[in-house]
């Protein structure tokens, strides 16, 4: 017969294993909630380095044509209301224009403005990831930086009267734009 012989084995106890989930449990929470502020601040960053951009551009275009900005007269022949003004402020600061606001793809020798974005696009506002724009061609208010609840499924709102630009913050403050930026 066999006999079975016990020797010492070295392990954790349960009451170690236990103190070290704790350790790992408060550790968890000093630093996860740091990551997320850090991830908030650096929207909050990319979104100011993109409106200030996209806000000098504006004054450019406004400059060269006529004291008018984007999204203000349709694209297609530089006269008269856009039919769909979204639609004519991307196309005006992303395709070539003359002084009256026509813009065109690729016609150089008539078209010697712009384009003021080389992509096809708005960059996209980084609290909701979406680079639309809604015009408002009708408020003449300087102080209006409110969004509507429909709006935040926009990047952005312009105001094209005052030459407002703010971003829709995607619900994340009730409807209200991010105004400091």
């Amino acid at each position: 017969m066999r006999k079975h012989v016990l020797t010492n084995r070295s392990g954790f106890t349960l009451m170690e294993i236990l103190i070290v989930v704790i350790l790992l449990g408060i550790l968890a929470m000093v630093v996860v909630p740091q990551i997320t502020i850090s991830s908030e601040d650096t929207k909050a960053s990319t979104l100011q380095s993109n409106l200030g951009q996209l806000r000098s551009l504006l004054e450019i275009y406004y400059a060269q044509h006529n004291e008018s900005y984007p999204g203000t007269v349709d694209d297609s022949d530089g006269v008269g209301a856009p039919p769909d003004a979204s639609v004519a402020f991307v196309n005006q600061l992303t395709l070539y224009t003359n002084a009256s606001g026509q813009a065109s793809k690729d016609d150089r020798t008539n078209f010697q403005l712009g384009p003021y974005i080389k992509s096809n696009s708005l960059p996209p506002n980084p609290f909701n990831n979406k680079n639309t724009i809604v015009i408002d061609n009708s408020t003449t208010d300087l102080t209006a930086r409110t969004v509507a609840a429909a709006d935040n499924a926009h990047g952005y709102k312009f105001f094209s009267q005052t030459g407002v630009l703010i971003a829709c913050d995607g619900g994340s403050s009730n409807g209200v734009a991010h105004e400091n930026f």
